[in-house]
């Protein structure tokens, strides 16, 4: 990234960089800025939903309302994939959809990325003109602040944008795992989603008894300490677990979090700790899970020698995180098996 590039950031940028929030934006901010798409969702994917006057009160408090309920969504990547397990199909996404590889990234889900209209691929990148193009009836995404910020809504355009659509957002800030869940699937429900259907209810009973089985396996194994880290080229970050809305659950759950402290996060607002890769091993740690988003270099690429004699690199106990997840049942139950499996497997080596 040029320091050009690198200088023009907001904090909302610098607060996808690291650790909680993970590197996407930044990092992506470098990368393809290929947005185009020129196919859009499958009717089929969408739930038949119910006529008439469609109203969703959203967590900044304001209602949205429209005469019929919504058909043209435009929404986060992540979001969209949420509402794509409940049936509910997108006609645009913005956000890290598409690799530079032309695969589909991460955060995509099961989406099929070209049956959809790429409005942006990376941070503060929104095609204003081609959103408009869609006629959206609705725009939603998430929120990491308690300001109601929408999240990769770039400030510039945020004004132009806001006056072609009504916006939801859903608080991913702050909260449980469990609550934007809800929320999410509550959103799904007022778009046509049959939210009783088996295939919703085997998910949500799956990532409910994964739940208990990470409860069970943190009170079997209270001392296995646990590392949340996001690694770019000079830096690695350390999560704190106070505001991410994974961490936040998985520790009342009773998972035993390496906690930076509050003086060492507060340069980014609660969110993580900055280390040089020389001053990796500050932290002792048993279990490491490590941002699996495309833009995060990613554990077997990392060639730093600090990293290679941590001993939870050494015994093999890393395992990757999504600080993003995507808010079905479906995809978060398989985060908490994973974190379970690890801990009950884990060695005490710190």
């Amino acid at each position: 990234m040029s320091n050009a590039r690198a200088a023009h950031l907001t904090r909302r940028g610098i607060l996808a960089a690291g650790g909680a929030l993970g590197l996407g934006a930044v990092l992506a901010a470098c990368g393809d800025e290929d947005s185009t798409s020129s196919s859009t969702g499958s009717d089929k994917e969408t739930a038949a939903a119910k006529s008439g006057p469609w109203s969703f009160k959203d967590d900044r408090g304001e209602t949205v309302k429209t005469d019929e309920v919504p058909s043209t969504i435009v929404a986060f990547v992540g979001v969209a994939a949420a509402l794509h397990d409940y049936g509910i199909g997108v006609k645009g996404v913005f956000g890290p959809t598409r690799t530079a590889d032309g695969k589909a990234d991460v955060q995509a889900g099961d989406l099929d990325i070209n049956k959809v209209t790429i409005l942006g691929n990376v941070w503060d990148e929104f095609n204003v003109e081609k959103y408009a193009s869609l006629s959206p009836d609705v725009l939603i995404t998430t929120m990491f602040d308690d300001a109601g910020t929408l999240w990769y809504v770039p400030e510039a355009s945020k004004d132009k944008i806001a006056k072609l659509a009504p916006s939801v957002g859903i608080s991913a800030y702050d909260r449980q795992l469990t609550e934007p869940l809800q929320r999410v699937l509550e959103l799904a429900k007022s778009l046509g989603a049959d939210t009783e259907s088996e295939k919703i209810t085997a998910a949500k009973k799956r990532f409910e008894d994964a739940a208990a089985r990470l409860r069970a396996a943190t009170k079997a194994k209270p001392d296995i300490k646990v590392l949340a880290g996001s690694a770019s080229q000079d830096i690695f970050y350390v999560s704190g677990s106070n505001l991410s809305i994974d961490l936040e659950y998985f520790k009342a759950l009773g998972v035993n979090f390496v906690e930076p402290s509050a003086a060492a996060l507060k340069a980014s607002g609660g969110w993580f700790e900055n280390l040089s890769w020389e001053n990796v091993d500050k932290y002792d740690a048993d279990v490491i899970i490590m941002d699996n988003r495309t833009s995060a270099i990613q554990p077997d690429a990392i060639e730093e020698a600090t990293w290679k004699k941590l001993p939870a690199v050494k015994a093999g106990q890393v395992i990757g995180r999504n600080p993003e997840p995507i808010l079905s049942y479906d995809k978060c139950a398989p985060l908490l098996e994973e974190l379970a499996e690890a801990i009950e497997k884990a060695k005490k080596v710190s």
